[in-house]
């Protein structure tokens, strides 16, 4: 990875994974602006990007879990026609992400930029954070919006309601279940979605068998969890099942053995192995995951974990094979 300075490009792979007592730290999300229905203030009091149909854009990396989750929104809430979106290479080295030719690769057809950092300083010329994805940009004002997923996810379930074809039928935060979905996020963000990369990037033994302890606990956590619930945070579906997921699809592909999470495999697990089948075979949610991008990515991208950047050939996985969740009842 890397950063801007000054609107140039610096080569800084420790940004991404900034460490005390070696310890992985991950640096926090540059762009904090709200999309809303129709403009106002959002939940931090910024406003004035309203909701309406071509107006924004979506950048992306298909390998990334943060990214991942701002697209199943997208195909989960009908908003394919009225956000557009571009996908960089799986490969990301000292120039970060590009759109160098590839497999599935989505060029920006909307600034024409070569490199995510372009974006940012397009965005932003004296800016000196990590150009991460994902990216939401705005046409109209030539801007980003927002970097940070977990925010980007409730724009688009809660600002383009309004629009065509758009399906308001689920509530991905309903007000009864809000604090079981917030105690559920909360535990699965810093321990398992992040912890995975607190595992992987560790730069010392202590560091390293501190996050897997933790990312074990939480996995034997959730597995009790989705014994009696149908979903993590009981029978519906919701936004804590989403931000699960793309730890989830990665986890016995790449954070098994490329980040040395192994201790069990997500298949150990029968409760999170069908969880994670019935979620990856809803409407929709199949196409969001592109298992090339997603391996190639991590095993020809993290030098310092893998210095060979082979690419392993296994394992076979067959996210289709039929699973076992009609035990469980689900919210009509």
């Amino acid at each position: 990875m890397g950063h801007l300075d000054n609107g140039q490009w610096v080569d800084d792979w420790g940004m991404e994974k900034k460490t005390l007592d070696g310890k992985f730290q991950r640096v926090d999300a540059g762009f904090r602006n709200w999309v809303t229905a129709d403009g106002s203030a959002g939940p931090s009091g910024e406003g004035g990007f309203p909701a309406a149909s071509g107006r924004y854009h979506l950048y992306v990396s298909w390998a990334c879990p943060w990214a991942h989750r701002t697209l199943i929104f997208r195909a989960l809430k009908g908003l394919t026609p009225h956000i557009t979106v571009s996908a960089v290479h799986w490969e990301m080295h000292s120039d970060g992400w590009t759109f160098k030719d590839g497999p599935d690769v989505i060029p920006d057809d909307v600034n024409g930029c070569n490199f995510i950092w372009q974006v940012y300083a397009k965005a932003k010329p004296d800016y000196t954070g990590r150009a991460s994805v994902p990216v939401l940009w705005d046409r109209e004002r030539e801007t980003i919006v927002s970097n940070e997923s977990s925010e980007i996810i409730r724009m688009f379930y809660g600002a383009f309601d309004d629009l065509d074809g758009v399906d308001t039928s689920i509530d991905y935060y309903p007000e009864h279940m809000r604090a079981e979905i917030d105690r559920v996020n909360d535990r699965v963000f810093n321990t398992l979605n992040n912890g995975v990369y607190r595992s992987g990037f560790a730069m010392t033994q202590d560091a390293y068998m501190e996050a897997v302890t933790e990312l074990f606990d939480t996995m034997e956590w959730l597995e009790g969890l989705l014994a009696d619930r149908r979903y993590i945070a009981g029978d519906q579906v919701t936004e804590a099942d989403w931000r699960l997921f793309p730890t989830l699809i990665r986890f016995d592909p790449v954070y098994f053995g490329h980040f040395k999470c192994n201790r069990k495999r997500l298949i150990d697990y029968p409760n999170l192995w069908n969880y994670t089948r019935e979620l990856y075979q809803w409407p929709g949610l199949a196409e969001t995951t592109n298992h090339f991008h997603i391996k190639h990515h991590y095993y020809a991208s993290h030098v310092t974990v893998n210095p060979t950047l082979i690419v392993p050939k296994g394992p076979d996985i067959d996210f289709d094979a039929p699973h076992d969740r009609e035990r469980l009842p689900k919210a009509a």
